[in-house]
């Protein structure tokens, strides 16, 4: 993480709205390289969807947002080095982890080995054979394409498949009605079937749930690492409600708690989600076309719901140590905590969902999902109550600096918008996960801010 390359000219102002990932290291590197940046956060705190929760007993805490890191993603990664964060592994797939769909309570190892017995209807020539078995003989022909050809491979993939959701692929793919189901159940995908088939290749031939780590004490440490290099260019509490630009400047008009304010810049980076940028006032038009990518890009719900228990009883009870649980309950996944042999208390992510399923779960109130889920875990770990003690939930479509959890292209949406997306308006760059094709993951957000940073960094200064 050696930063841009210095040059011998004057520093340029820069605003940046948005205090998440991709404006932090927009704002640590701008910074690094001689420039004059202003981060805008409307929140009290920087991270933006990286958002630990530490509302539990000392010493414990939960992810509201992202909490895992794929080896593969180098940059992410780099910047963990960079800060010298410690790291361990996330445990994702678990042989003694629990499978429970239609009532019956299977390990993960038990499932895998008689995935007939979960009950799906699949068809004659189907029986026998996982989920994952059959996906990987739908994508041999695609994995080898990548693997001859990186670039041309996905390129080929794109102009063949990007106009289909995952059923459609699957349907194309000969999946009976009851495979798909099965897919969709046990890959956690059943609310989000209609999805770009593009998102499930993306994350599964880029090796995105192989080899995964976490940040030891909590996601946070990142953003709260870049935050500390860069204190004074952070203003908290400063929600942008319009923009405006000219041939020499951008103005960024903000208000706060004390009032309202405007800051002037040669540059802009939007970081905000184009679900938020939508409420924001353009006062000197953006093109047609980047009108139409914030109104239509889709942005997945997702709702997580957490309970502290004094004891870990699927240590206990099942001798499951991390993993998840995968059901058909309306909690539909369950994760488990890294062993923290330190202390018999936990925090167990009783439900996590995307789409329509965390829809549900956003619409309610507090109380209700902790109920809701209580009930639902107690089908499978029935001992729950007796160990619960507090729980705390977050939907990410109820948050209204968010208005959802991730950008999540509907089918088509990559070759349509994709390019209107990233493109800058002026003196206008824009950055955040859905800016990248690292949808919903740290890696984007970095990678885009990035990209806009050192757009400004290698343009002219401009006259004044």
């Amino acid at each position: 993480m050696d930063g841009f390359e210095r040059r011998d000219q004057p520093g340029k102002r820069v605003i940046i709205i948005g205090g998440g990932m991709a404006g932090l290291v927009a704002g640590y590197e701008l910074a690094r390289a001689g420039h004059d940046p202003l981060i805008l956060e409307a929140q009290n705190r920087v991270g933006g969807r990286v958002y630990t929760l530490r509302t539990f007993a000392p010493g414990l805490y939960a992810e509201a947002g992202a909490m895992r890191i794929p080896r593969v993603h180098d940059l992410t990664l780099g910047y963990i080095d960079h800060f010298g964060l410690p790291l361990r592994p996330f445990v994702m797939g678990n042989p003694r982890g629990l499978v429970y769909v239609g009532g019956r309570r299977l390990t993960a190892e038990q499932a895998g080995v008689a995935p007939d017995e979960l009950g799906f209807p699949v068809a004659p020539h189907e029986r026998g054979r996982s989920h994952s078995a059959l996906w990987d003989d739908a994508t041999r022909e695609l994995r080898a394409w990548i693997e001859a050809d990186e670039d041309a491979g996905w390129e080929r993939i794109r102009q063949e498949y990007d106009g289909y959701t995952i059923r459609e692929f699957l349907e194309v793919r000969g999946f009976s009605e009851g495979a798909i189901e099965m897919y969709g159940v046990m890959n956690f995908v059943e609310s989000g079937i209609n999805n770009a088939v593009m998102e499930e290749f993306r994350e599964d031939f880029g090796k995105a749930y192989e080899d995964m780590q976490e940040i030891v004490g909590g996601s946070d440490n990142l953003p709260n690492a870049f935050y500390r290099e860069i204190p004074d260019r952070v203003r908290f509490g400063a929600e942008v409600h319009a923009i405006d630009q000219d041939p020499d400047g951008v103005t960024v008009h903000f208000k706060t708690e004390a009032g309202r304010y405007a800051e002037r810049g040669d540059y802009a980076i939007v970081t905000l989600p184009f679900s938020v940028l939508r409420q924001v006032e353009i006062l000197t038009p953006f093109s047609h076309e980047k009108q139409r990518a914030i109104r239509q890009l889709n942005y997945a719900a997702s709702t997580k719901v957490l309970f502290q228990v004094r004891e870990r009883i699927w240590e206990a009870d099942d001798g499951i140590y991390g993993g998840a649980t995968v059901t058909d309950l309306p909690i539909r996944r369950m994760n488990y905590p890294t062993p923290d042999p330190s202390s018999p208390r936990g925090i167990l992510l009783a439900s996590y969902t995307w789409d329509q399923d965390a829809a549900r779960w956003g619409a309610m109130d507090e109380e209700t999902r902790l109920e809701e889920a209580l009930d639902d875990v107690a089908r499978i770990h029935p001992r729950i109550r007796d160990v619960y003690e507090v729980g705390a939930s977050h939907a990410w479509y109820n948050d209204r600096f968010a208005n959802g959890a991730f950008a999540m292209f509907e089918a088509g949406q990559q070759t349509q918008l994709q390019a209107d997306i990233v493109r800058p308006e002026g003196r206008i760059y824009f950055a955040g996960e859905h800016c990248s094709l690292y949808h919903a993951w740290i890696q984007g957000a970095l990678e885009s801010g990035l990209d806009a940073a050192r757009a400004i960094h290698e343009m002219p200064v401009p006259a004044r």
